[in-house]
């Protein structure tokens, strides 16, 4: 475990009123707990921002499966980038559509580029990259 250490931090009233009713919302015990939550997101979006970061994501595709296609498309896209691809979950949402969570790993900008093909891929009604990383 590592060692903890105090620092103080200075703030507007209204801004630590509006913070202190964010974090009890989301249910953190302490404005300790949210800071180093916020911390690690900053040191997360600071490795997406170097564009050989290795870092992990998830892509998210709605689409529907009877677009001409596009399930060829999206597999072979996928294949394209094997080596970054470390698995798709596919689930049937319903009689016409279809939810696949892609994860993916590798330098931010090979990521983001798998992502952005495939949330741009013709047919594909919703898409979203959610960037993580170790840091």
């Amino acid at each position: 475990m590592s060692l903890l250490e105090r620092f103080g931090v200075s703030a507007e009233q209204e801004l630590l009123s509006r913070f202190d009713r964010l974090i009890e919302a989301r249910g953190y015990r302490t404005r300790s707990e949210a800071l180093r939550d916020l911390m690690r997101q900053e040191l997360v979006n600071a490795a997406w921002e170097n564009p050989g970061s290795e870092v992990f994501g998830t892509v998210t595709i709605l689409y529907d499966h009877h677009a001409h296609g596009l399930a060829h498309t999206l597999a072979e896209l996928q294949h394209e980038h094997c080596e970054a691809i470390v698995c798709t979950t596919h689930v049937h949402v319903d009689a016409h559509h279809c939810l696949e969570v892609i994860i993916v790993k590798g330098p931010s900008a090979t990521v983001r580029r798998i992502a952005d093909a495939l949330i741009a891929a013709k047919g594909v009604q919703h898409g979203q990259l959610a960037c993580s990383a170790v840091h």
